[in-house]
């Protein structure tokens, strides 16, 4: 999911920068809402599970996508199956993602420690090949929509400034100690609105509980379409999130995101796009000097489980409330 949410600034970008161009996205139709409202693009949804499963499946989806008549094919996935619909496609133009594996294998095994190349440049590097340069300088995002009297429900005091919170992630490694969370939550909901998200029965059952304890404190995890939590995020003025998918889908929709790092670094390259260096939270590396870890936090040594917890709750509630404090004088 986070990949697919990082690649919707970048094309939202391309094609403002090249208005004659005709996108179709090749993808699962739980995401087709993430690119909605984008001039020129389309969804071609993509069932892996049952339609276009295996090999054959993949030939399937290739034949399909042919009759689209296609000049150019950008792969800005670059795995097993993308890689054999690229065979298929042999005599069109396509361009790879580079996705820089050696550099991020020397970045997790502390050969050198340094800021690797974004996501969304590499996403951006495979359109310039294709002969379309994006200039993500330039960043192009939707307006906040306005909600439905329903969604409103989730807004317990409209005079007050909106927080969401993402708390969980993948992996372990990623995620913020919850304790510690609802000392945040608890500082923040004085004064906030406090949006949930998560998803999956685990997480919507922790996320009602937490609802229940603190005022201005709504939960969206399980009640709502993808078409709606994104309406929601729309209208936030800061999400809080892990290193996950829900940091990259409120900065595709233009929100400011503080992220907090345990095992993970953002010097990989998953940084939320268009977000300041200092909106991401780190863990402390004199404690952890093996982060990161891995590259999407799946692996954490012994000794690392309490990596994120470094990040204090008080340094979270300063830079959630500055970056408000600071909107709000604009």
């Amino acid at each position: 999911m986070g990949d697919v949410a990082m690649s919707v600034p970048v094309i939202r970008v391309l094609v403002s920068q090249h208005p004659d161009l005709k996108i179709t996205i090749a993808t699962r139709g739980f995401f087709a809402p993430f690119f909605r409202g984008i001039k020129n693009v389309e969804v071609y949804e993509v069932d892996l599970k049952t339609k276009y499963k295996g090999f054959f499946g993949l030939y399937k989806l290739y034949k399909e996508l042919k009759t689209l008549g296609f000049d150019v094919v950008a792969d800005i996935h670059n795995v097993l199956r993308t890689i054999i619909l690229k065979f298929f496609f042999a005599g069109k133009k396509v361009v790879q993602i580079d996705k820089g594996r050696a550099e991020k294998k020397a970045l997790i095994s502390g050969q050198k420690f340094e800021q690797l190349k974004t996501t969304h440049q590499r996403y951006a590097d495979v359109f310039a090949k294709l002969g379309f340069p994006v200039d993500l300088a330039s960043s192009v995002f939707p307006d906040k929509v306005e909600l439905k009297s329903e969604l409103n429900t989730f807004i317990s005091n409209s005079s007050l400034p909106i927080i969401g919170i993402a708390p969980f992630a993948a992996f372990e490694g990623k995620m913020y100690p919850l304790d510690q969370m609802k000392l945040v939550i608890k500082a923040l909901s004085k004064n906030h609105n406090i949006i949930l998200f998560g998803g999956g029965k685990t997480e919507v059952e922790q996320l009602n509980l937490v609802e229940s304890e603190f005022d201005n404190t709504k939960s969206v995890a399980g009640k709502l379409t993808l078409n709606e939590e994104l309406d929601i995020i729309s209208n936030l003025d800061v999400m809080l999130s892990m290193d996950s998918g829900n940091a990259h889908i409120a900065a595709m929709l233009g929100i400011k995101v503080v992220t907090i790092w345990g095992v993970t670094h953002p010097f990989a390259g998953f940084t939320p796009f268009n977000q300041p260096k200092d909106y991401a939270l780190l863990a402390d590396r004199k404690q952890y000097p093996e982060i990161p870890t891995s590259i999407y936090g799946n692996k954490q040594p012994e000794g690392y489980e309490n990596a994120a917890r470094s990040v204090s709750a008080e340094s979270v509630v300063s830079k959630i409330k500055t970056i408000i404090s600071n909107s709000e004088a604009v």
